[in-house]
């Protein structure tokens, strides 16, 4: 039984220090929000699997050996009539990157209700991750998303979902209607302050998210992030215990909200890209690991911590060796 089940589009990414219309040299690799947290979990030392389609092309090949080289199990289906996303990270400033896809029609666009549910039942994940990101991609994607988290959370496994909210593949109505399909069957948010109102139209959200699903998380940058919970730390789901039932947002709140918060750490920041996906990793990591809700955000606030201080999405994440480097003072030279 893996500990996670992830899934996705991934792209293979083309990264230049400047402005790209000047040419010169690039960096490729890849990059995908789902694969970057598989990544992240996979070196804190679990099973990981991820899930998606790329094209049969070499790009494709590039992210399948990728990910495998960092101990990321891959259930990939290559498409021979779709090709692998693809996406192209420049600098028109030195502390500005700037974005540019090339995604729609990609194979990661054509995943299926059938495939990604027969996988969830298949492997039994412990954890379930999915992210905003993939329903925006089509109305197949949608269809996928919603049923995988639907098959997870009947089967009891834990699941967790990352907002991710990209202007650049669809508005905010359209994320809002998608996304609050998915709140009845999660277990966890993780989300920005101004992504709250795209998943309730509460006063309150977080209060109001607070009578569907267990847990939401709540990022900051670096003022650091917040856990809110039910009551107590303690009431706060493991993985692996009784399913909870089954809410609606707008249900009469049953118990206070009990609030935990985590400081940024204070580090140099060269590159904010990734750092959500790999303060994700930390906490899902920790949350497999059976630790508390503030050891889950301390975590996490390392993992992230590490992503910014060096660029790419994902080369910087942390090992579960590494975790305690950040302790040491920055310019520390460990002889």
């Amino acid at each position: 039984m893996t500990d996670l089940l992830t899934f996705g589009e991934t792209m293979v990414s083309v990264r230049t220090a400047r402005p790209m219309r000047l040419g010169g040299d690039a960096q490729l690799s890849i990059a995908g929000s789902e694969s970057n947290v598989a990544i992240g979990v996979a070196r804190l030392g679990h099973d990981v699997t991820w899930l998606s389609a790329v094209g049969n092309d070499e790009p494709g090949r590039l992210i399948e050996r990728t990910l495998r080289a960092e101990g990321v199990g891959t259930r990939i289906r290559f498409a021979d009539d779709a090709f692998t996303g693809f996406i192209a990270f420049d600098q028109p400033s030195h502390d500005i990157t700037r974005v540019s896809y090339h995604r729609r029609g990609s194979a990661a666009s054509t995943l299926t209700p059938d495939e990604i549910s027969a996988a969830v039942t298949a492997m039994a994940p412990r954890l379930l991750h999915v992210t905003g990101i993939t329903p925006a991609l089509s109305d197949t994607a949608r269809a996928a998303t919603l049923a995988a988290v639907r098959t997870a959370f009947a089967a009891g496994i834990q699941v967790s979902l990352d907002v991710n909210y990209r202007a650049r593949l669809w508005t905010r109505p359209e994320a809002a209607t998608a996304l609050r399909e998915l709140l009845p069957h999660l277990h966890t948010v993780f989300a920005s302050d101004d992504e709250l109102d795209l998943l309730t139209d509460a006063q309150d959200p977080v209060a109001d998210l607070l009578n569907t699903v267990n847990t939401v998380v709540v990022t900051a940058g670096g003022e650091g992030a917040w856990s809110h919970t039910k009551a107590t730390p303690s009431s706060e789901e493991q993985p692996g215990d009784a399913p909870r039932t089954e809410g609606q947002p707008g249900d009469a709140p049953s118990a206070a909200v009990h609030t935990i918060h985590s400081p940024a750490l204070p580090v140099t920041v060269v590159d904010s890209i990734g750092a959500g996906d790999a303060f994700v990793s930390g906490y899902l990591s920790a949350t497999l690991d059976n630790l508390a809700p503030d050891a889950r955000l301390t975590r996490a606030t390392t993992s992230g911590a590490f992503c910014v201080t060096a660029y790419g999405d994902w080369e910087s994440l942390p090992t579960r060796q590494d975790l305690t480097l950040l302790t040491h003072t920055q310019g520390t030279a460990l002889r």
